[in-house]
């Protein structure tokens, strides 16, 4: 019998750093050709549209989908996993908070890997509930101890640095301009569902790194072509996804500014098989399209966890 988890359970299994830890080694078996991720399928569908991803970890023993149907304001997340060896259905399970915990997960792994050990404040655009845990997951990797942030909502980016202080211990400090929230900062995080740029180049600095969230859509661009081109390294967890998805790479390709051969894949630099910078000055780039196999990992955390616990329902498959 199957496990059905509710987003409750998932919110009481689960834990960033775990999460974290999981999603780093998805990572480090990608890079190593071992893990196996498709492309996000999107279907229309009269006004909604379903997206479907899938990927297996064999050296984890799991495999899975996760799918999505949004429309009418409202998008519900369930995720499938299964076991490589047997194919059996081990476990269905909600997972919008999953999902966060994976997104936020995957730019602290980028962010370990990166960005300068000694990075201490963070430049956000956005305030919504990704940028939430885009900031927490960061805070984990370095020692964050300034958030500035930006939307376009005077009343949720107050809301934002209010709760985010309690949050982290560090201080947050809501400003009025996008170019204010990203000067001076060592790491800047775009989480927005921007269709045209709100990141400049003209705004970096040398040493800087980035996590750029909301672009995953061809549609979507949160960095105009001078920002990804000032980027000494360029990392997405999936080329192949990147390439239909990043909106932010693929407007600069199409100008000339960078070319796909100038793109590395995330896992290649945890598998140590390339360095993720080479000088302090470097200017590096992390481009999350979110990926199947974080899902994957994260699926198996919280059933192991569950199963341990004895959490969830039995369902019948």
């Amino acid at each position: 019998m199957a496990l059905y988890l509710r987003e409750d359970d998932i919110a009481h299994l689960l834990r960033l750093d775990d999460v974290i830890a999981a999603v780093e080694e998805a990572f480090r078996q990608h890079g190593q050709g071992t893990a196996v991720n498709r492309p996000r399928q999107r279907v229309e569908g009269g006004g909604s549209t379903l997206h479907v991803m899938t990927g297996a970890v064999p050296g984890l023993g799991v495999m899975g989908f996760k799918a999505y149907a949004g429309g009418r304001g409202r998008t519900r997340f369930l995720g499938h996993l299964y076991s490589a060896e047997s194919g059996e259905l081990l476990a269905v399970m909600e997972a919008d908070r999953l999902g966060q915990l994976r997104t936020g997960a995957a730019s602290a792994v980028a962010t370990k890997h990166m960005a300068p050990p000694a990075a201490g404040s963070i430049g956000l655009l956005g305030s919504g509930w990704q940028a939430r845990g885009q900031v927490v997951a960061v805070s984990r990797v370095r020692p964050v101890a300034l958030v500035t942030c930006y939307s376009r909502s005077n009343q949720r980016r107050d809301a934002f640095a209010a709760e985010m202080v309690q949050e982290l211990g560090a201080e947050v400090v809501a400003v009025e301009s996008p170019q204010e929230a990203v000067e001076g900062s060592d790491i800047i995080i775009t989480a927005t569902n921007a269709r045209d740029p709100v990141l400049r180049g003209e705004w970096l600095a040398p040493g800087m790194h980035i996590n750029a969230v909301g672009s995953n859509a061809a549609s979507r661009r949160e960095l105009d072509a001078g920002a990804v081109g000032r980027a000494a390294v360029r990392a997405v967890d999936d080329l192949e996804q990147a390439k239909v998805e990043s909106g932010d790479l693929i407007g600069a390709v199409e100008i000339g500014t960078i070319s796909w051969d100038r793109v590395v894949e995330l896992g290649r630099i945890v598998a140590n098989e390339i360095p993720g910078r080479t000088r302090a000055d470097d200017i590096t780039l992390f481009e999350s399209q979110g990926i199947a196999i974080e899902d994957v990992v994260t699926m198996k955390l919280a059933y192991d966890l569950a199963r341990e616990r004895r959490i969830g329902e039995s369902i019948r498959t």
